[in-house]
């Protein structure tokens, strides 16, 4: 039996299914030979003694490690802390749930993950009042870019609101606020999040918590955070600091005082500038109105001239960009911002991109990336609040084809962090059993791997490998949804062993 946090120098009988495999002339299993971290060798089984701990894989089939290359961390980790709101199914079933969670331990009533855009009655402060009286109560959409507080909420916080909605920047500080919980109970919220997402195969994530990010991985990894790896994001209110500090992209953190098992985890990654709303709060930059708002074409909150500002200030310090942009008119501002400032980094989620705008992508070296569950959650409310839009509504195989490189996340807690369940809904366009939403925008199996990894089964690439139950690369879409996950290797060290 291997334990948790071994050292392993050989993977025994495996089957390789992820990049790699293209380079074995059969599917017989192989054994997985490491040194140090790194893969040294891979031979037919039997073919050169094992050295130090073996795991039998047993004929499992490996991937190489997964990433979700788009998570809000701390708010992912006290998701579970929090009243689920995914189910209700209107404002005033909304404002019923709320009456009957208990408060934190500072008081306050917090839910998430209510989709209001679906409802047939509208958020208002009455009714949130009527059912949860003087305890401050907040309910968090699920895409996090509006909250619906009560009068205690509002009045403790500082702010007003008709209706009790707060949306954008509002919103955002509502959530920083709710998320600076005591630093050892995030730290220990996000250690017991890292071992679920380990359980899932995955090796890596982008963190694009809003905060002083720099200081809080150090602290974590003193702690023992050992999970996975970390590229951790700086915000447009904290580049003066970052750049003062010397932080670049791709660059590791100081590790003193952090235990071995946790070196070379965190590396510093892009800025991250939000630079329109979102489909489920209708603020996403689009070309077209808001069914039933005339007026409403959604807001880009950062003019196109300070957009370039930032991304040119940015690139002069080392730092590439991660633009949050949904709607096309977003997507085509931040993709003028990269040609004008010569940034290099990513445009996040991309969901309604302008025929025109697809080659700009790989022309530009722009990654793409995106959530396939995404397509899933909202083609409801796509069909509601985009049918009058022009451009590809959540375009996975249109980027590919255009040459863009995608990569996959979850937006976690907007989608669970599952890798998984991006690879299911990239390869089939939907879940359980409705019929596949715009199946010309799927992707390969393959396709989909290779969006969700950063390295391949190979002599020389890190020891990330995941051990799978199944044969992904013959797998339906309910299969790798629920893909059971053997055994997960983070540099040869075992984070999660079923």
């Amino acid at each position: 039996m291997t334990d948790l946090g071994s050292a392993i120098s050989t993977v025994r009988a495996v089957r390789l299914a992820g990049p790699g495999r293209e380079y074995l002339v059969n599917e017989e299993p192989v054994d997985i030979h490491i040194v140090n971290g790194t893969i040294a060798d891979i031979s037919p089984t039997g073919a050169l003694p094992a050295r130090g701990e073996v795991l039998d894989a047993e004929g499992a089939w490996a991937v190489p490690g997964l990433w979700d290359n788009h998570v809000h961390t701390v708010q992912w980790a006290l998701a579970a802390e929090r009243a689920p709101l995914g189910h209700v199914t209107s404002a005033a079933h909304a404002a019923q749930a709320m009456s009957s969670v208990e408060p934190l331990p500072d008081g306050r009533r917090v839910g998430t993950g209510f989709r209001d855009a679906l409802w047939p009655d509208r958020p208002s402060l009455d009714a949130l009042d009527a059912t949860t009286g003087t305890v401050p109560t907040y309910l968090i959409n699920a895409d996090v870019h509006s909250v619906w507080l009560n009068s205690a909420a509002l009045a403790r916080e500082g702010f007003w609101s008709d209706d009790g909605m707060l949306r954008e920047e509002d919103a955002f500080e509502i959530s920083r606020r709710l998320n600076a919980v005591d630093p050892e109970h995030g730290d220990q919220a996000m250690m017991r999040a890292g071992e679920q997402a380990a359980a899932r195969g995955v090796t890596g994530l982008v963190d694009f918590d809003m905060a002083w990010n720099a200081e809080a991985w150090p602290r974590r990894l003193r702690a023992g955070f050992a999970s996975h790896r970390v590229e951790f994001a700086v915000y447009p209110f904290d580049l003066d600091r970052a750049v003062i500090a010397g932080l670049r992209t791709g660059e590791f953190l100081t590790e003193d005082e952090v235990p071995e098992a946790a070196r070379g985890l965190v590396r510093v990654g892009p800025v991250k500038v939000i630079t329109d709303g979102s489909l489920g709060t209708r603020t996403a930059a689009c070309s077209h109105a808001y069914p039933g708002d005339p007026q409403n074409f959604g807001v880009l909150t950062v003019p196109a001239d300070q957009l370039t500002y930032l991304m040119t200030r940015a690139t002069g310090a080392g730092l590439a960009i991660a633009a949050h942009a949904i709607g096309d008119r977003a997507i085509t501002a931040a993709l003028d911002a990269f040609t004008a400032s010569g940034a290099s980094g990513s445009i996040e989620h991309a969901q309604l991109t302008r025929h025109s705008d697809l080659a700009r992508f790989a022309r530009l070296g722009v990654v793409a990336s995106v959530q396939p569950q995404h397509a899933v959650d909202d083609r409801d409310l796509v069909d509601r609040h985009w049918n009058e839009q022009t451009a590809i509504r959540y375009p996975l195989a249109s980027l590919r084809d255009a040459g863009a490189e995608l990569r996959f996340g979850s937006d976690a807690p907007v989608a669970d962090l599952d890798p998984w369940h991006a690879i299911s809904a990239a390869v089939s366009r939907t879940a359980g059993e409705r019929t596949p939403w715009h199946p010309e925008e799927r992707l390969t199996l393959d396709q989909s791997l290779e969006a969700s990894v950063r390295s391949s089964l190979r002599p020389g690439e890190p020891a990330d490998i995941v051990l799978c139950a199944t044969n992904p690369r013959t797998a339906t879409g309910k299969e790798l949804r629920s893909m059971r996950v053997v055994a997960t290797l983070l540099a040869g060290r075992t984070t999660f062993v079923s």
